[in-house]
C-alpha cells in the first residue's frame, strides 16, 4: 500500500508475501508424524501422499486421524 490508505496494485496480491499457500502456511502437516486411531488409540507412521483419514485402523477398522 504505497500511500498507506488501503489502495494498492490491482490483482489481489497473491504473489510474494501474499495470501497464497506457501511453505508452512498450507493445510498439509508435512511428511513426519503419525496416524492415530481415535477409537482404540493404535498409531502407525504417516505415509507421504496418503491422508490419515483415508486409512483404516489395522486393529479395529475405524478411520485414522493425524496425530
Amino acid at each position: 500500500m504505497p500511500g498507506g490508505d488501503g489502495t494498492g496494485p490491482i490483482g489481489g496480491g497473491l504473489g510474494r508475501g501474499g495470501g497464497g499457500r506457501g511453505r508452512g502456511s498450507g493445510f498439509g502437516q508435512g511428511h513426519d508424524g503419525e496416524c492415530r486411531c481415535p477409537n482404540c488409540g493404535h498409531h502407525e507412521p504417516h505415509q507421504l501422499s496418503v491422508p490419515c483419514y483415508n486409512r483404516k485402523c489395522s486393529k479395529c477398522g475405524a478411520p485414522m486421524t493425524r496425530a
